[in-house]
């Protein structure tokens, strides 16, 4: 692809980067992603057209927001941004005295250096990943760090709550790195929303590296506006006998490019990833879950469904890669899409890539509207037509929904579901 034309060169980068007060490291990094920009494509989505999106820009902005426009709980918020600006920082004591690390990253980068120089961009998501994970480097201006050491267990959930700031025209360029010792057990809870409806482009990567034994679920919520146009990257790397597991509330109400993928890098390693998607009016969403095994005796499991409205799009393609060596590996993977409009696009491709034979794999995928004979019989049963299909939906859901592990997250997705479903319906 045709790179962004681009406004700025390396030497006004530094400058931007210097005025912010950045180490030398982390200004040679940016300026290394935006010299692999032109190098790179964007990340391909089977059977999804966004080529023609603009997904960049060029410019590098050091922004305030107004922290009245926030009216988020934050006792219930362990680190709450709005755009660049952190608004709180509540780490329990018990865990800062155990060493647990929770900051916004510009704080980490200068705080703990060596941690961030160490993991950032280097080992889940490079900076050469692909041309939107390098302009992410290169442009990044926002950012939350969580570092749990070896052997810490932790019984309630981290939450954290990023907000875009669309009260403004800014890029939103934020990245959460999450580092996982030894024999850790914990769970994150992430949520990212919009305030204010100004055109705006959303850059997000969570990167999680979890060490030998660690265990690490991690739950996300996103609810970007109508008006951004996103593209989030979320990746983990899995050590031996160490599990990772998403589940990924995928709401946003603008076109959006979903990429997630978990390497399975040694032995014993496992994670599964279960995504639910919901489109609507003219929105085109296009997502890519993918599991690696790269390690001997490794599992990995995906699970999406989806849900099309009106004239919109969704593309779920579940990838399962099993590399050379990794004898005695899993991978299984369900991909379904319910489309409720004869106007709706979907696609559900399961796409497995095997290169070894001591293996176990399979998958299975359905695109297909809404089963008539389910829907005479609740409307045979006194219930409206919108109620009727608003019931047939949430039982096709529920395979994902119960088994998100997290019963808060698990209610906050029924909740935004209900909401969506009824907007929906208030449409037609």
């Amino acid at each position: 692809m045709d790179a962004v034309e681009q406004t700025m060169d390396a030497e006004k980068l530094t400058q931007l980067a210097e005025q912010h007060q950045e180490p030398e490291w982390l200004i040679k990094k940016r300026v290394a992603a935006f010299q692999q920009m032109e190098l790179l494509k964007y990340p391909k989505v089977l059977r999804f057209n966004y080529r023609n999106w603009q997904m960049a820009s060029n410019q590098l902005d050091w922004t305030e927001s107004n922290v009245k426009l926030v009216k988020s709980d934050l006792a219930d918020t362990h680190l709450l941004q709005l755009g660049q600006t952190t608004i709180s920082v509540n780490l329990p004591t018990k865990l800062a005295d155990q060493g647990v690390i929770l900051t916004d990253l510009f704080t980490a980068v200068n705080d703990y250096p060596e941690l961030v120089h160490q993991y950032l961009m280097t080992q889940a998501i490079p900076t050469d990943d692909n041309y939107l994970a390098s302009y992410h480097a290169a442009f990044l201006t926002s950012g939350i760090f969580l570092y749990v050491p070896a052997n810490v267990e932790m019984d309630e959930p981290i939450k954290l709550e990023i907000l875009q700031d669309s009260t403004q025209t800014s890029d939103f360029n934020t990245h959460t790195l999450i580092v996982a010792g030894e024999n850790t057990k914990f769970s994150v809870i992430q949520q990212m929303n919009t305030v204010g409806n100004q055109d705006n482009l959303a850059n997000a990567l969570v990167e999680v590296i979890a060490k030998e034994n660690s265990h690490v679920s991690i739950s996300a919520l996103d609810q970007l506006g109508e008006n951004t146009r996103a593209y989030l990257q979320r990746r983990a790397s899995v050590a031996r006998n160490a599990t990772v597991n998403w589940s990924i509330g995928m709401m946003n109400e603008g076109d959006t490019v979903g990429n997630f993928e978990t390497t399975l890098s040694e032995d014993g390693a496992q994670a599964n990833a279960k995504v639910v998607a919901i489109t609507k009016g003219n929105q085109r969403v296009g997502i890519n879950t993918g599991i690696k095994n790269v390690g001997k005796h490794t599992a990995g499991d995906i699970l999406q469904r989806g849900v099309i409205l009106d004239q919109s799009q969704l593309v779920f393609n579940g990838i399962g890669d099993i590399i050379h060596g990794a004898a005695g590996s899993e991978s299984e993977q369900e991909n379904r899409i319910l489309m409720m409009s004869n106007e709706a696009h979907g696609n559900a491709n399961p796409i497995l890539l095997i290169d070894e034979n001591d293996v176990l794999a399979g998958h299975a995928a359905s695109v297909g509207q809404v089963d008539q004979t389910q829907l005479y019989y609740l409307m045979s049963r006194g219930l409206s037509q919108a109620t009727a299909e608003h019931l047939v939906i949430r039982g096709f859901l529920g395979a994902v929904l119960t088994a998100i592990p997290s019963k808060v997250v698990r209610q906050k997705l029924i909740s935004i579901i209900e909401r969506k479903l009824a907007d929906g319906h208030e449409d037609k």
